[in-house]
């Protein structure tokens, strides 16, 4: 009996220095099976490179369409960016993820995010809570955006810390936006005034894209002041005017099927 227990000890201490398969591993009895091991590597593997995978994640960004590379870059080769077209052209997405991805490399410090606080034809009253429960209605397609290209809880981090700023366009008077990366929402329901001064407010280091749909105004007709405006600075050399169409729709074909009569 001893002399069996010996030859098996001595078979199976072969087997985990030499990586030698012991069929006495696999008797009924036995409660541990062990795996061979090969020289030369840490441990078993069921593919050669599998300890050598790269575990990252990263949402790759790309254009969908011509109008949309061109917005694209547009944002990484000027400071003023206006991106006008109709809805489902990816403007406010694609901006949101240009300032995600200039915070992440450290190009900018902050994003600040404004956009007007106006009802699409009917008014839903007084709102509780302090600046932001106010406006976060007004921002969801922002927020839509920023948690797709980050996670919500990385969002609400980043936002308490400041890097993610909401800003009221009735608050930007006065400030000098440095090192940042501004996104101006909804800019057809700004006026002249309030576009003026929000485009006065790029400081340095910093970018500013201001996207709209002149067709989609909730103002009185002739309040809008989106297409005046993209029409003068169209002549600004270091300004570029996107202007996207309906073949850059990327939302489900009926929207570009119905931009087309409507």
């Amino acid at each position: 009996m001893e002399a069996l227990m010996t030859k098996r000890a001595t078979a199976k201490r072969q087997s985990r220095e030499f990586g030698v398969l012991d069929s006495h591993q696999f008797i009924e009895d036995s409660k541990v099976r062990r795996l061979p091991q090969q020289s030369g590597q840490g441990g078993w593997s069921p593919h050669p490179s599998n300890d050598d995978r790269d575990q990252g994640y990263l949402k790759t960004l790309k254009p969908k369409s011509d109008g949309q590379a061109e917005l694209m870059t547009a944002i990484d080769e000027h400071n003023l960016v206006m991106a006008l077209g109709p809805a489902g052209t990816g403007k406010t997405y694609l901006a949101v993820a240009k300032a995600v991805e200039a915070l992440e490399a450290g190009r900018v410090g902050r994003i600040v995010l404004s956009r007007p606080a106006v009802e699409a034809g009917e008014s839903i009253g007084f709102l509780p809570g302090d600046m932001e429960d106010k406006l976060a209605p007004y921002l969801r397609p922002l927020y839509d955006a920023l948690s797709d290209r980050l996670s919500m809880k990385r969002v609400k981090a980043l936002m308490a810390e400041g890097l993610i700023e909401i800003a009221p366009i009735g608050y930007m008077r006065g400030r000098t936006l440095n090192n940042a990366f501004i996104v101006v929402d909804e800019a057809q329901n700004c006026t002249y005034v309030q576009l003026k001064m929000l485009l006065t407010r790029l400081g340095w280091h910093s970018t500013m894209v201001v996207t709209g749909d002149p067709q989609q105004s909730d103002l009185l007709p002739g309040i809008s002041g989106l297409s005046d405006i993209s029409a003068r600075l169209e002549a600004v050399p270091d300004i570029a005017v996107v202007r996207l169409a309906e073949q850059d729709i990327v939302r489900h074909p009926l929207v570009a099927s119905m931009i087309g009569v409507l």
